[in-house]
C-alpha cells in the first residue's frame, strides 16, 4: 500500500447556487417587468390565497432590488432619473393596493365595535344624547342578531348596559368564525352595521356640542335668578351661588365662562369662600404659579396642607417678589411647620419689601423655632417696617420668651416698632400673676 493510500482524498465543494439577487442580470428593466407581472396578478386576485402569492412576489422583488447594482443618478443633474427610487415608489404603491384589496375581516368589525365602546365611555352626553345613543346601540344589536342569528340584548340605558351589549356583539362576531373569502358578504353586512353605529354616535348630542349658555342652563346655573339687577345675568347668578356657598356652581362657571372678568370673579369668589372642596382645582393652578389660586389655598387653612410642598418651592423665587409675598402669607395661613425653616431663611434676603411678609408669615405659623431668628431681625434689621413685622410675629407666637423679646423695644424711636412692643408688654402684664 503506498503512502498516498493513507491520505484523505480532497473533497470537492458543491457549487453554491447563484440567486437572482446576486446575479449581474438584475436590471431596472427586469425589475420593472416583474412589477408589471405582479400588478397583473394583483388585478386578477380573487382570494386571500391569491393575495398571499402576490405579496410573496413583491417580497422577492424587494429583496432583489436591495441587492441590485443600479446606476446612481448624476448629483449635478436635478432632472436625472433615479431608477432605484422609481422602483421603490412603484413597489410601495403596489403594497398599498394589495392591503386595500385584502379583507374585509371579522377583526375589522371587532375593532369598530371597540372604538364605539370607547366613544360611549369617554364622551359626556347631554340628557338628549343619552337617549339617542341607547337607540343607536339597540339598532346595532338588532343588525348583529339578524346577520349572525345571535341574541345580543340591551338591558338598560346606562353606560355599562350599552358597553355590555357591545361586548356581547363582539363575542358573537368572534364565535362565528367568519372567513374573509367564504363569508365576505356577512362581514360586509356587519361593517355596514358598524358604520351606522359610528355615525349614530357621532350624531348624538354631546356636552361639547352645546353653546356656553346651553351648558349652564342644562346644569341649572340660572335657576337662582329671579329679578336680577346685574348684567350680564351670569354675574347675578354667580353672586347668588356664592351666597349659598355653592363652589360647584362657581367652578362650573369658571370652566365655561371664558371672559377675563368672569374668570377673575370666580377666582376671587374661591378666595372669599375658603372652601377646601375646590382644593384640587386651586392646587393645579397654584402649580402653574397662579397667585389668586395660592391666596385661595391660604384661606383654606389646614385644609390645604397638601399644597405646602408645592408652595415651599416658591419661597426662593427672589425674581418674582409678588409670588413670594402671596406664598409667604398662604403658608402662614395654612400653618404647617414644614415651611418654618424655609421662610426663616428669607429674613436675611435683600428685598426690603418682601422681608416683612416673611416675618409676618412666621407669626402666622406660630412655630416657636422662629423666636430666635425673629428676635435677631428685630435687633439688627435696617428696615423699621421689617422690624415691626418681626415684633408683630413675636406677639403672635405669644410665648413668654417671644413677648419679652418684643417688649424690650417699648422705648424704640420707631413708632411702628414701639407700638408692637407696647402691645407685647401689655400681654406680659396681663399674664403676670396678681399680688
Amino acid at each position: 500500500m503506498s503512502d498516498g493510500d493513507d491520505e484523505t482524498p480532497d473533497e470537492t465543494p458543491e457549487p453554491e447556487e447563484t440567486t437572482a439577487s446576486e446575479s449581474d442580470d438584475i436590471t431596472a428593466e427586469s425589475l420593472d417587468e416583474r412589477l408589471d407581472a405582479a400588478e397583473a396578478e394583483l388585478e386578477a386576485a380573487e382570494t386571500e390565497s391569491d393575495l398571499d402569492e402576490v405579496e410573496s412576489t413583491l417580497d422577492d422583488v424587494e429583496s432583489d432590488l436591495e441587492a441590485a447594482d443600479l446606476p446612481e443618478p448624476d448629483e449635478d443633474d436635478d432632472d436625472a432619473e433615479d431608477p432605484r427610487a422609481d422602483l421603490e415608489s412603484r413597489l410601495s404603491g403596489l403594497r398599498d393596493d394589495l392591503e386595500a384589496k385584502r379583507g374585509p375581516y371579522a377583526e375589522d368589525v371587532v375593532d369598530d365595535v371597540e372604538s364605539a365602546k370607547s366613544k360611549i365611555s369617554d364622551t359626556r352626553w347631554t340628557d338628549r344624547g343619552e337617549g339617542e345613543i341607547v337607540d343607536v346601540v339597540e339598532s346595532f344589536a338588532a343588525d348583529v342578531n339578524e346577520t349572525l342569528d345571535a341574541s345580543v340584548s340591551v338591558d338598560g340605558a346606562s353606560e355599562d348596559d350599552l358597553t355590555d351589549a357591545l361586548d356581547e356583539a363582539i363575542a358573537a362576531v368572534e364565535s362565528a368564525g367568519l372567513d374573509a373569502d367564504e363569508d365576505e358578504e356577512t362581514i360586509a353586512s356587519l361593517l355596514e352595521a358598524t358604520d351606522a353605529l359610528e355615525s349614530g354616535l357621532e350624531d348624538a348630542q354631546e356636552w361639547d356640542d352645546l353653546e356656553t349658555n346651553e351648558k349652564l342652563q342644562a346644569e341649572g346655573f340660572y335657576d337662582v335668578l329671579g329679578h336680577y339687577k346685574d348684567y350680564p345675568p351670569e354675574l347675578s347668578a354667580l353672586k347668588e351661588w356664592e351666597k349659598r356657598g355653592r363652589t360647584d356652581m362657581i367652578l362650573l362657571a369658571k370652566d365655561n365662562l371664558q371672559s377675563e372678568f368672569m374668570q377673575d370673579y370666580c377666582m376671587e369668589a374661591f378666595v372669599r369662600m375658603a372652601d377646601p372642596a375646590v382644593f384640587d382645582e386651586m392646587h393645579q393652578l397654584a402649580q402653574r404659579r397662579d397667585k389668586t389660586a395660592i391666596k385661595a389655598l391660604g384661606k383654606m387653612g389646614s385644609g390645604a396642607e397638601e399644597a405646602v410642598e408645592t408652595l415651599v418651592e416658591y419661597v426662593d423665587t427672589d425674581s418674582d417678589p409678588a409670588l413670594q409675598k402671596v406664598t409667604f402669607k398662604a403658608l402662614g395661613e395654612i400653618g404647617s411647620p414644614e415651611a418654618t425653616q424655609a421662610i426663616a431663611d428669607k429674613l436675611e434676603m435683600d428685598n426690603d419689601n418682601v422681608r416683612p411678609y416673611a416675618a409676618r408669615s412666621l407669626g402666622l405659623l406660630g412655630d416657636t423655632r422662629a423666636v430666635k431668628p425673629l428676635t435677631d431681625t428685630l435687633a439688627e434689621d435696617e428696615s423699621d417696617t421689617t422690624r415691626a413685622a418681626a415684633a408683630w410675629a413675636l406677639r403672635q407666637i405669644g410665648t413668654k420668651d417671644a413677648l419679652e423679646a418684643a417688649a424690650e423695644y417699648a422705648d424704640e424711636r420707631s413708632f411702628l416698632v414701639q407700638n408692637e412692643a407696647e402691645h407685647a408688654r401689655d400681654s406680659l402684664d396681663a399674664d403676670a400673676p396678681r399680688a
